[in-house]
């Protein structure tokens, strides 16, 4: 069994491998702390049999790396790790395809329980979660339309959005992806066709609608 770690915490993940070591001490455990890093380990294989995905990556909006992902590789089966506990995130990440929800705060002993219960092909919620509040977050349909939108880019197309919403232009996405500016800028208006926007705010717009933090009111 082969389990792939992504988070940016360094004493998390070492916590996350100690737990997961100590509930499938059979496991091969490989692990990451960038999410561009994510993408090129699944693109270069072995695809692992389960991910264990943060939230909260730096080059990542919210919800974007699961969403891309799920695209791109739709049997891997995929647990949300984040320290956001709220019912309303947990439901939009099962709507986004997450197999499982894991908050940061809960007991090593659940990890295994949930590893095990999502290769079996079921979901695993926390416990003590309050389903009685699962259905009532207005966003999870709204980004369940714009998630297709997303999914039907290229994993270069991804990459350039990625970078848009980051605030690169063009001449600086080419040069970081080693291509010419006439190749990003046909990546652009492909990004803007199939998103249905007309320009760069739209879209960085877009993709921050997949954002985690809960609207202040």
């Amino acid at each position: 069994m082969n389990i792939l770690i992504v988070d940016d915490h360094p004493l998390f993940r070492h916590a996350l491998i100690q737990a997961v070591r100590y509930s499938l001490p059979q496991a091969q455990i490989n692990e990451t702390a960038a999410v561009n890093e994510f993408y090129e380990r699944l693109e270069n294989g072995p695809e692992p049999d389960l991910v264990l995905l943060d939230l909260n990556l730096p080059g990542a909006s919210g919800f974007s790396a699961l969403v891309h992902v799920r695209a791109q590789y739709p049997s891997l089966p995929i647990i949300i790790v984040s320290a956001h506990e709220e019912p309303s995130i947990i439901q939009r990440a099962i709507a986004h395809g997450a197999m499982g929800y894991i908050p940061k705060s809960a007991h090593p002993s659940l990890i295994g329980e949930a590893i095990r219960k999502v290769l079996e092909g079921d979901l695993w919620l926390p416990p003590n979660l309050p389903t009685a509040n699962m259905n009532f977050d207005p966003r999870a349909a709204d980004e369940t339309a714009l998630a297709e939108r997303i999914q039907s880019l290229t994993p270069q197309q991804f990459r350039v959005l990625m970078m848009v919403a980051e605030g690169l232009l063009n001449k600086q996405i080419a040069y970081e992806l080693d291509v010419s500016e006439a190749t990003i800028k046909a990546h652009v208006t492909a990004i803007f066709r199939k998103l249905g926007v007309q320009n760069r705010t739209q879209a960085v717009l877009a993709i921050g609608a997949l954002n985690i933090e809960e609207k202040k009111v």
